[in-house]
């Protein structure tokens, strides 16, 4: 399976990097990764609400150029649908049977996805109701894939 992780902005702090590679390298013997960094729009704050929608839309053409034709497209948003690990693992799972190959996942900024983005995906996926850092977020959502590898496989990593 091949999984793409499209990102705004450059992830800067040195701690994030070094979990995200760890489980990027974990990840490698379950499918083939690709992460993407898209430039992240810089404003004064504070951002009018119309100021924040240009911003999301000049991020969200960025990303959507990254976006392979064939793939299935999930963005994480705050108001989409809420899994346990498990379901995220049967829903991969179902994808791969079903002949789905190419999953993107896309992060949004500090002001969230384009409605463009948002109409692009296939699912729309919320870790929570609570905001977290756009940068976190890369971590966490990777610690989330590689848990659905294990449980799919039946592995301990799971518990």
């Amino acid at each position: 399976m091949n999984i793409q992780i499209i990102a705004v902005g450059k992830l800067k702090e040195r701690y994030l990097k070094q979990g995200i590679d760890e489980y990027a390298k974990r990840l490698s013997a379950y499918a083939k990764l690709d992460m993407v960094e898209v430039a992240e729009e810089h404003a004064r704050d504070p951002v009018s609400e119309a100021e924040a929608e240009i911003i999301k839309n000049k991020e969200g053409e960025r990303i959507l150029k990254r976006i392979h034709p064939d793939a299935y497209v999930i963005a994480l948003a705050i108001d989409g649908k809420s899994m346990s690990s498990e379901q995220l693992s049967a829903h991969l799972d179902r994808l791969g049977t079903y002949g789905t190959n190419r999953i993107a996942f896309v992060i949004g900024g500090s002001y969230g996805l384009s409605g463009e983005v948002l109409q692009r995906a296939d699912l729309l996926l919320s870790f929570s109701k609570m905001t977290f850092p756009h940068q976190l977020m890369r971590l966490i959502l990777l610690e989330q894939i590689y848990r659905a590898f294990k449980i799919s496989r039946g592995e301990t990593y799971h518990k």
